[in-house]
This record gives C-alpha cells, sequence and structure tokens, in this order.
C-alpha cells in the first residue's frame, strides 16, 4: 500500500527554520510530481512547492524563503524552510500524483498524501 510519512514539522520563532521530510513507499515515485500544500486556520489547502523532474514551482508566498528537494531515488521530499513568518503557521501536507500529466499546482491531481505534520511560527 502507498503511504507518505512525514517527520520535522514543530514549533519555531519567526525568523528560525524547519525542515520537513516526507517518504514515500509502496510504489516507484521516481517519475512523479511531488510536493507540499498547507492549510492555516479559517482557510483554504494552498499549493507551496513542487517538483517533478527539473521542474519546480513555488508559491509567490514563500519564493526565496523555502526550498524544495529530492533524493536520488526521487521517493523522498523534502521542505527547506527559513525566514519563517507566523503567517506560515499551518499543517503542512505531502502530496505525490500518479499522473503522467500533471498540472503541478493543481490540489486534485495528487492523489496520495501524508497525514499532515503541523508547523507553528510563533514568538
Amino acid at each position: 500500500q502507498v503511504q507518505l510519512v512525514e517527520s520535522g514539522g514543530g514549533l519555531v520563532q519567526p525568523g528560525g527554520s524547519l525542515r520537513l521530510s516526507c517518504a514515500a513507499s509502496g510504489r516507484s515515485f521516481s517519475e512523479s510530481a511531488m510536493g507540499w500544500f498547507r492549510q492555516a486556520p479559517g482557510k483554504e489547502r494552498e499549493f507551496v512547492a513542487v517538483n517533478r523532474w527539473s521542474t519546480y514551482a513555488y508559491a509567490d508566498s514563500v519564493k526565496g524563503r523555502f526550498t524544495i528537494s529530492r533524493d536520488n531515488a526521487g521517493n523522498t521530499v523534502y521542505l527547506q524552510m527559513d525566514s519563517l513568518k507566523p503567517e506560515d503557521t499551518a499543517v503542512y501536507y505531502c502530496a505525490a500524483s500518479s499522473r503522467a500529466e500533471v498540472t503541478l499546482r493543481t490540489e486534485w491531481h495528487y492523489d496520495y498524501w501524508g497525514q499532515g505534520t503541523q508547523v507553528t511560527v510563533s514568538s
């Protein structure tokens, strides 16, 4: 069975950093789009960052602060979050797509999801 297991969330002060990890199992994701979405209190879930092959995409709100990366096998995805702001507080979800053609920022194109990990940025 396909599983996406996340780690790395927690509480940090504004300006601090966190590194999220997501390990996928049950199938190969080397050809797949993998990335991150988040949902803040009172808001809809929103796109954060994604990678497929050499293509990287970021939400405008995190450009220059967050960096997405993959391991050599392509089954683990990371999100390095620097210069964190209180507005980044949210549950962060890892996602992967089985589609051959993917619109990278489109939530419903992703069919595998992690459980979500809480990131809280507060002083």
